[in-house]
């Protein structure tokens, strides 16, 4: 398969070149890395990058190549992962990089595909880990953890030593992927504490272009200006809410645009309420997010299901509000390795950030490359906006946000179209967003836009409707089509779903009604107008789909037994069911057809109805779904190959239970298998 490279065309990582004679490295320059209050600098070049986070310690070692790969084909241009503490010395003074947790291999895929780092360094993480990602044996030391603590300092010194163990001569001046790192996570106390975990990492041998810490909640003293950039996050619906009704939280403010760069709706469960402030300077850094939700975990509790407009709607608002990175959490999911003393999940009995039950094994996340690397709608939808930020970064960065509607709009608002313009030097992008998770806007008519002193002919936006039309760019004087990508001096639009498209070039000359004509055919000189299927797929020639489905037989060998009383935790949530819980389960035995089990890229999925399902092989869990209307799937190819059966155990739904549902699942009680199929993974 031909792989597109999209990456930062200037950011060459394989800085040093091995002479096959000598052995001897031959130096290459390194870029230079710089930033100012628009943008990140890549020797001297305006960049807009996409930054995706994932797990490397959630997947298993021989998939990085391929997975890195498949992010660098979305669009993702630099790559985030968190480093836990607890999956590298869940035992005191017990190392472990072996297998999924070797940073230092997963470090080198990176190099060899080209894709910067950031390590997001902890000693706190969350992540929806057990603790935040601090081992249970550092609860029994007496320090106060999080804070400057000689203590604790101490052994967060010990963990940065090892990580740097990982690190050394993979750092960006090595002309390694290494480019950032970040101190702790969501961090709300004295930003003393912060500058002390740089001073750590500084003396460890850490030596990197720019450092960054999360931009919420306001830190209650701020770091000195310069030292970490702050990163800001948005989500379309959280997890962590503990009310178990449909839209509770201030989610629909991501959906609007608007100057305040932060959330107040992220942690709420640990940082409880938040005022919309950031700390004073914080707007002299260039606007960058880290935490842009990509989708969502499911919490026993409370099951949310985001689509793909979700994720699309809040990088178009972010893009238009000013943004110039979109980092986005989760870009992959994954799988969480197997603990040695306890399960590695975040669950409510744990020493710390004990909120929220989450499943054992899955963290699918629902982004845009699943649990099993599979390619899900948001991973196609999010495509043509990389494309753009790769190739119009430099036009983009420079450019002030200009914000048309209002900024403080009610849950549900719908009196006018929510849009912004972002211009500079008589060249401008207009960003339009008709569209907010769970609310019914309606088509706004006889709209006129303009940007730069250029009006666009009246138009009717329809519900639903996101999109970026360009303002004198590349010969245009105008498009009613989104702008995508440039390259070899061809200009790509995209039509826009139910808005007639319109070109008017800045010769003159004007261009009504036009069709698309794919990426083979200009509809005039060097442009080109693109279905919304094919611009989702611009410059990705994807493996040929394989279309045979088979089904699985699927046995039930028992049925389940008394019902549980479904309770709520010390975090006043629902808890998950116990290990005991689960011998009342109802049990099925699937076969798996002898040609799936094999080292090849089949899913496995089970369409149930259910509170959750476990999946076991010769009594192993290897995996887990809490129920939220959609299939419970497993890669196949993570089997031995001599597997031919598992065991599926199903918990009955009940109601009445404290849980929220998505409006697509079945509620009705009681648990079944509706069939089971092994699929193709593309």
């Amino acid at each position: 398969m031909r792989r597109i490279f999209i990456a930062m065309p200037v950011v060459l990582l394989l800085c040093s070149l091995v002479s096959a004679q000598t052995g001897k490295e031959t130096p290459v320059q390194v870029p230079t890395v710089a930033w100012d209050r628009h943008s990140l600098l890549i020797d001297g070049h305006r960049m807009c990058p996409v930054m995706g986070e994932v797990h490397y310690s959630r997947i298993p070692a021989d998939e990085w190549p391929e997975e890195v790969r498949k992010m660098r084909e979305g669009g993702v241009t630099m790559l985030a992962t968190y480093v836990f503490w607890s999956h590298i010395e869940e035992q005191e003074g017990r190392f472990r990089w072996d297998g999924q947790r070797d940073l230092r291999r997963f470090l080198e895929v990176c190099r060899r595909e080209q894709m910067p780092v950031v390590l997001r360094l902890g000693p706190f993480c969350h992540g929806e880990v057990r603790n935040g990602g601090i081992p249970d044996w550092i609860f029994r030391k007496g320090c106060k953890l999080r804070s400057q603590d000689s203590v604790f300092l101490s052994y967060v010194g010990r963990l940065y030593r090892q990580i740097f163990t990982q690190v050394q001569g993979l750092q960006w001046k090595d002309g390694g992927p290494v480019i950032a790192a970040q101190f702790d996570n969501e961090y709300r106390g004295s930003g003393d504490y912060l500058m002390a975990l740089k001073r750590i990492a500084l003396a460890t041998g850490f030596d990197l272009p720019f450092y960054t810490r999360t931009g919420w909640p306001a830190l209650s003293k701020p770091v000195p200006f310069g030292e970490m950039l702050p990163l800001y996050g948005d989500y379309a619906d959280g997890f962590w809410e503990k009310e178990v009704r449909e839209g509770v939280g201030n989610y629909y403010k991501a959906f609007n645009f608007k100057g305040f760069r932060s959330s107040t709706a992220i942690g709420t469960d640990l940082l409880g309420r938040q005022e919309a402030r950031v700390n004073s300077g914080d707007d002299d850094y260039p606007y960058f997010t880290c935490e842009l939700g990509g989708g969502m975990v499911t919490a026993y509790h409370r099951r949310p299901y985001i689509y793909a407009d979700d994720c699309y709607s809040l990088a178009v608002v972010k893009l238009g509000s000013g943004s110039n990175l979109l980092g986005y959490y989760m870009y992959h999911g994954g799988t969480n390795p197997e603990g040695e003393l306890h399960t590695l999940n975040e669950v409510q009995t744990s020493p710390g950030t004990a909120n929220n039950d989450l499943p054992v094994v899955t963290y699918d996340f629902q982004a845009p490359l699943g649990e099993f690397g599979q390619r899900n709608a948001s991973y196609y939808r999010l495509r043509p906006l990389h494309l753009f930020m790769h190739d119009y970064g430099e036009t983009l960065a420079p450019m002030e946000a200009d914000f048309k509607s209002p900024q403080d709009l009610k849950q549900g608002a719908d009196s006018c179209l929510r849009w912004a313009v972002r211009s500079k030097g008589g060249s401008g992008f207009i960003f339009v967003n008709n569209y907010e998770r769970f609310a019914s806007l309606s088509a706004k008519r006889n709209v006129r836009l303009s940007a730069c002193g250029v009006d666009l002919p009246r138009l009717t936006v329809p519900a639903n409707c996101m999109a970026i039309f360009p303002v004198c760019v590349d010969g245009i004087r105008y498009a009613t089509a989104q702008i995508v990508s440039k390259r070899d001096g061809k200009v790509y639009l995209m039509q826009v779903k139910d808005i007639p498209t319109t070109i008017c070039l800045q010769n003159g000359k004007t261009l009504r009604g036009v069709k698309p004509k794919g990426a083979g055919t200009p509809v005039c000189n060097n442009i080109y107008l693109l279905s919304q299927h094919d611009a989702e797929r611009l410059f990705l020639e994807e493996t040929p789909r394989e279309d045979a489905v088979s089904e699985a037989a699927c046995t039930k060998v028992k049925e389940a037994g008394p019902l549980r009383t479904v309770r709520k935790g010390r975090a006043r949530v629902a808890e998950a069911p116990s290990e005991g819980d689960w011998e009342q389960a109802a049990v099925y035995r699937i076969t798996v057809p002898a040609d799936s089990a094999a080292k090849v890229r089949r899913l496995l999925s089970i369409a149930y109805h259910g509170d959750c399902a476990r999946l076991y092989h010769n009594g192993r869990l290897i995996a887990d779904n809490f129920y939220y209307g959609r299939p419970f799937l497993y890669g196949l190819w993570r089997l031995p190959n001599d597997a031919s059966e598992l065991e599926l155990r199903i918990l009955p739904l009940q109601p009445d239970a404290p849980i929220y549902l998505p409006r697509e699942a079945d509620r009705t009680a009681g648990e079944n298998v509706k069939r089971v199929d092994v699929l193709p993974l593309y």
